[in-house]
Order: structure tokens, then sequence, then C-alpha cells
């Protein structure tokens, strides 16, 4: 995704077994949607790792330093084209819990709204 106007994706490593049955779906996810995925995004690099023995993952390096992995173990190759869109799209900030439901600036004098009825 672009934060005004600028994608936040920088890297996007794939990491891939070339004996490993959990990998085939992204060998044949870089010979058929790898090569239009770089036409398409010209800001963004591309590199392909060969690690023998270990799980097929896709990772994203943001601007921000920020790094997300997801493991793409069989999946198919349209579904890992969109595992990579999905990293392409966010903006690679970490995932914060709220406290509360409802978050302001200026919390109300009178409390916070209720359905229970207190007499």
């Amino acid at each position: 995704m672009a934060l005004r106007g600028v994608w936040q994706l920088q890297k996007l490593v794939v990491n891939y077994c070339d004996w490993g049955g959990s990998s085939r779906g992204i060998r044949a996810f870089m010979e058929s949607h790898l090569p239009a995925l770089k036409e398409k995004n010209p800001q963004l690099e591309v590199v392909t790792q060969l690690v023998r023995g270990q799980l097929p993952n896709l990772k994203g390096i943001y601007k921000n330093h920020n790094e997300r992995v997801v493991c793409v173990r069989n999946l198919a190759p349209e579904d890992i084209m969109l595992q990579a869109s999905r990293l392409r799209c966010s903006l690679g900030r970490k995932v914060v819990k709220l406290r509360t439901r409802h978050v302001t600036k200026r919390p109300s004098v009178q409390g916070t709204w209720t359905t229970e009825l207190k007499m």
C-alpha cells in the first residue's frame, strides 16, 4: 500500500526448496506468476533464495524496517499470488491490540455509554 504516494514494501524475498514436496506450489508460482508480479511492480525488489530442507515462505521487508513472514507450504500458485499481493498492499506496521473498544482523545465527562440502565 502506498503511504503518501510511496509504496511501503521495499523487498519481497521468496524462499523455496528445489526438492521438497511442500514447495511444489511456490516453484509453479515462480514460473507462472512471478515474472508478471515483477513487471507490474517495478518499485519492488523481488529476490528468490534457494533454501534446502526448509518450508517455503514469503518475506516482506518494509521501509520502516519491519518484516512480515508468510508460510506458503502446500499452497496453490494462485493462493501464493494472493499472499504476495497482501504483503504488497500492507503498510508493514506492527499489530497493536487496543485496550478498549472505544478510542478517543477527549473522553466523555459523563462516562462511557452502556446498554445497562443504572438507577
